[in-house]
């Protein structure tokens, strides 16, 4: 069975230094119009996670989220036809995970700093649209990544 969420390599590339060419970093591409992997972002948001927390886990109803680590690490623990995936990301990671609507997920900030998770997402959060519902992983064990 496949899953519903996926995992998406990133396209990553040296930058040079304008004066005398020394690599000085990088550039990892998360978006662009013609890549096809997110359709009509809506939304673009930074989701800090401190250290030893949880976010979720909940379901959004009509939108795909897409989620890349920017700093720290992270754990997202997807709910996919009552089979838990756990999907592993750090600011070292050139990955975007995509979680579709209708498919449970949360964040586990399991480092001892806070985590950053840059979000985009095809359905832009209004005040009081009821598009988020809170659940519980009543079988799963947090307390394994602490």
């Amino acid at each position: 069975m496949e899953n519903s969420f996926t995992v998406y390599n990133l396209e990553t590339h040296q930058t040079k230094d304008v004066g005398d060419g020394h690599q000085n970093g990088s550039l990892t591409v998360i978006w662009r119009d013609w890549d096809q992997i997110i359709h009509n972002p809506k939304m673009i948001y930074v989701n800090s996670v401190n250290p030893g927390e949880i976010k979720g886990p909940h379901i959004h109803k009509n939108r795909t989220s897409y989620f890349y680590c920017i700093t720290g690490k992270i754990v997202i623990i997807i709910r996919d036809n009552d089979q838990y995936h756990e999907v592993e990301l750090s600011s070292k990671d050139q990955k975007l995970v995509s979680v579709p609507n209708d498919i449970a997920a949360a964040i586990v900030n399991n480092s001892h700093e806070i985590s950053q998770v840059l979000v985009l997402a095809d359905v832009a959060w209004k005040p009081n649209d009821d598009e988020m519902v809170n659940t519980v992983f009543d079988n799963y064990d947090f307390k394994k990544w602490f």
